[in-house]
């Protein structure tokens, strides 16, 4: 039904999608940044000031750390991807900057999966989205490495005592329900369509050992970059504590907030009001840690996808009459 459809009316369903991304990214963007019930606008800018951030080596040397944040997020997409077919350095760009923009107002980014898939043949696409899955667990995995470590030293340092009947009742529930999928998903009648552990481990498996080794290498790179930028913002903003405690709230922050199923826009929202919580140990006002939440989110989110829109506004679909033969 569709292939009836004449070429110019695709054309303008196309762009129009297009615009509807843009404008919802643009929108989300803006009522952020002047609607943001923890920090307006007016208080965020004078925060700036105060903290002298506002000078241009200052500024740069905060946008060349942004820019290596995702360099390594781009490369290693173009890593991940080779498994496939070697992509060059812009497309792998485009798809990594362009599935960011589609995304940014997406559940946990899931929009960033479909998008990325759009780059390439059918036949393609599912193991696009395997990859982009692999790539984006071991991120998750830096962060909960690091995130435990210190989380752990958090705890110790400042004698906050868990609720360890809880948490292993949470634990419990959540290997026995791990259990029983792993156990339903062998037995054939209770099988997703299409999904298997058999088909998983084999995709797995077909990804070369170096490509998992870089996936991860750059994984825990990117974890550094961002979480070194977080802290020495903090350095403009009062914080006066040793290395070790401050980093260790930091990646217990993001591990907290990495476990928390959210809508991609409010991630400044909730890593707010985490960083407070967790900052406060530290007697950092809270209209700093804000900011600083605030500074990071634009550094790493917001200016990434205005570059992404214009990959938006210029993609084209892929197309391919190829079949996959493995399939």
């Amino acid at each position: 039904m569709f292939t009836s459809v004449s070429h110019k009316t695709k054309q303008f369903f196309a762009l129009a999608i297009k615009v509807a991304i843009l404008i919802g990214a643009a929108y989300f963007i803006f009522d952020k940044l002047a609607n943001n019930t923890q920090l307006d606008f007016d208080t965020f800018f004078t925060q700036l000031q105060t903290s002298k951030l506002l000078q241009p080596a200052i500024i740069l040397g905060l946008l060349v750390a942004s820019f290596l944040n995702w360099f390594l997020e781009i490369i290693k997409w173009k890593t991940l991807v080779s498994s496939i077919k070697p992509i060059s350095l812009w497309e792998s760009t485009a798809h990594s900057l362009g599935g960011l923009t589609a995304s940014l107002f997406t559940p946990n980014r899931v929009g960033e999966y479909g998008a990325k898939a759009l780059y390439f043949p059918k036949f393609e696409r599912k193991r696009v989205v395997g990859l982009n899955f692999l790539g984006n667990l071991a991120q998750l995995v830096a962060t909960l490495f690091f995130g435990l470590i210190g989380f752990t030293i958090f705890t110790i340092e400042f004698g906050i005592e868990l609720p360890w009947y809880r948490i292993l009742r949470i634990s419990a529930f959540v290997l026995v329900l791990g259990g029983l999928f792993l156990v339903g998903s062998k037995q054939k009648r209770f099988r997703i369509k299409g999904f298997s552990w058999e088909r998983v481990r084999g995709f797995i498996r077909n990804v070369s050992g170096e490509i998992h080794w870089k996936n991860s290498s750059l994984s825990v790179l990117r974890y550094a970059i961002f979480s070194h930028q977080f802290y020495v913002l903090l350095l403009f903003f009062g914080l006066n504590t040793s290395y070790l405690i401050a980093m260790s709230t930091i990646t217990a922050m993001y591990l907290i907030t990495s476990l928390i199923p959210m809508l991609f826009i409010f991630d400044v929202v909730v890593k707010g009001s985490v960083a407070v919580w967790l900052f406060g140990y530290l007697n950092i006002p809270e209209l700093n840690i804000l900011s600083v939440v605030s500074l990071m989110w634009i550094l790493n989110f917001v200016l990434p996808s205005i570059v992404g829109s214009y990959f938006v506004l210029n993609f084209s679909p892929v197309r391919t009459t190829e079949k996959s033969i493995a399939s």
